[in-house]
């Protein structure tokens, strides 16, 4: 005979809540017919409580970054509650306003065990308001404040607007990756363009438009290759006026590179 996949304790509690259920089913009918179903509801609760289904535990799985606490403030209330009261959609709802939180899944594992899967959002750059910096995920989502000791190698993305434009920001770097890593901060300009700040500090400013920053963007990637401009002397790479690129080193007047009519690069002058 083979082993049976269930002990005899699981059987005897399985039998026990299918009874349940059915003998609540019945009454449930009962008193819908009857008008008592407020009744019946609080009886059915207080019956499940009473064979061992209740919120006895709380499992929380999926949270690696955000504090642990925040979910659990948001269901302790649940403790000790009859499984058939847990309002798993409200709960749900309920963590989905927590800023960490993308999605969440609360579900009842009986007897007594409400299970929370957690789906967090992802860090992708900090966000320079006037006053503070602020974690952000890549749709711009605010996560939570962040000193300045722990910015790291994330992206800092500062001016009016700019956090609605952190998915644009993210498509415009993906567009030019041999140079993206050497990105360390992005203003948002007069809510049209961007300023770029490579980790040597030098900036290079974009023109507005997202088709013609990307391209500007592969423009400069493809001189820097070329000419290592990157850690350079000059100090302003502006790329405003395509398919001119004006070049600003300290003490100089400024150089300017043109396009010719295949659309390559070339000096000026």
């Amino acid at each position: 005979m083979g082993l049976l996949p269930f002990t005899e304790e699981q059987l005897q509690r399985i039998f026990l809540w299918l009874i349940i259920a059915a003998a609540l089913v019945a009454a449930w009918f009962i008193a819908s017919i009857s008008g008592a179903t407020a009744l019946v509801q609080a009886q059915i609760s207080q019956s499940a409580a009473n064979a061992g289904f209740e919120v006895r535990h709380v499992r929380v799985s999926g949270v690696e970054r955000m504090n642990e606490d925040r979910v659990y403030e948001r269901v302790v209330s649940q403790r000790n509650e009859p499984m058939p009261d847990v309002d798993v959609i409200t709960i749900r709802e309920e963590l989905l306003e927590l800023p960490w939180v993308k999605d969440a899944r609360v579900s009842r594992q009986l007897p007594g065990t409400l299970a929370i899967d957690i789906v967090e959002r992802v860090p992708h750059a900090v966000l320079q308001r006037p006053d503070h910096l602020v974690l952000v995920d890549v749709e711009g989502n605010e996560l939570e404040p962040i000193n300045r000791t722990d910015i790291g190698d994330r992206l800092v993305i500062s001016g009016p607007g700019a956090v609605r434009q952190v998915k644009q920001l993210d498509n415009l770097l993906e567009a030019a990756p041999a140079i993206s890593p050497q990105v360390r901060a992005a203003e948002w300009v007069g809510n049209r363009r961007w300023n770029l700040t490579f980790k040597s500090n030098q900036v290079l400013a974009l023109p507005q438009g997202e088709d013609e920053a990307a391209t500007a963007l592969v423009s400069f990637a493809r001189l820097d290759g070329q000419n290592r401009l990157i850690g350079g002397e000059v100090t302003t790479f502006d790329m405003r006026a395509p398919p001119r690129i004006y070049m600003r080193i300290p003490g100089r007047a400024d150089r300017v590179l043109g396009g010719n009519d295949d659309g390559e690069t070339t000096p000026d002058g």
